[in-house]
């Protein structure tokens, strides 16, 4: 786990995560609809980014690396309109707030770009639905693991009654 905060992916995620929560505070508590609406998806978006990311490097396969990096594009496209959203608020008075959340998303967006490409395209396990195979794998195509001999007798014990 501590390969993981010493990304500077995850570091710039937490960043985001911090400057959301502090973000959050100059929304006035009587408005209750932007507190129901728009802070609550703001954090719910920001704490799914360092989360996907510690999820994407802990499962290691290209494919749910991928899955994990397209939930976290979502996440930080929708936290960056959030943001830019509350600037038409005559409530929220500290619209360099919203700059500065806004341009961390942008440092984030280039390590992320960085750190897909980093993906192992063959480290994998088809995809059958299709959406996160790499580079020339089809979800039509043959399975390659299916021509691997598996006999569940080699790897459990049996009592010796065949009475299945």
């Amino acid at each position: 786990m501590d390969e993981i905060h010493e990304l500077p992916i995850f570091q710039k995620a937490e960043q985001i995560l911090k400057l959301t929560e502090g973000f959050v505070h100059i929304v006035p508590a009587e408005n209750v609809f932007l507190q129901e609406t728009t802070v609550c998806f703001m954090l719910e978006n920001a704490m799914l980014i360092p989360a996907k990311i510690a999820a994407a490097e802990g499962g290691d396969l290209y494919d749910l690396r991928m899955e994990n990096a397209a939930i976290i594009r979502k996440a930080a496209r929708e936290l960056y309109v959030q943001a830019g959203s509350l600037r038409y608020e005559k409530d929220i008075t500290a619209l360099e707030y919203i700059t500065l959340l806004r341009n961390t998303i942008d440092e984030f967006r280039f390590l992320f770009v960085d750190w897909v490409a980093s993906f192992d395209v063959w480290n994998y396990i088809k995809d059958d639905w299709g959406l996160f195979n790499p580079p020339g794998v089809n979800a039509h195509d043959k399975d390659p693991d299916d021509d691997i001999p598996f006999d569940s007798s080699d790897f459990f014990e049996t009592d010796g009654d065949d009475d299945e």
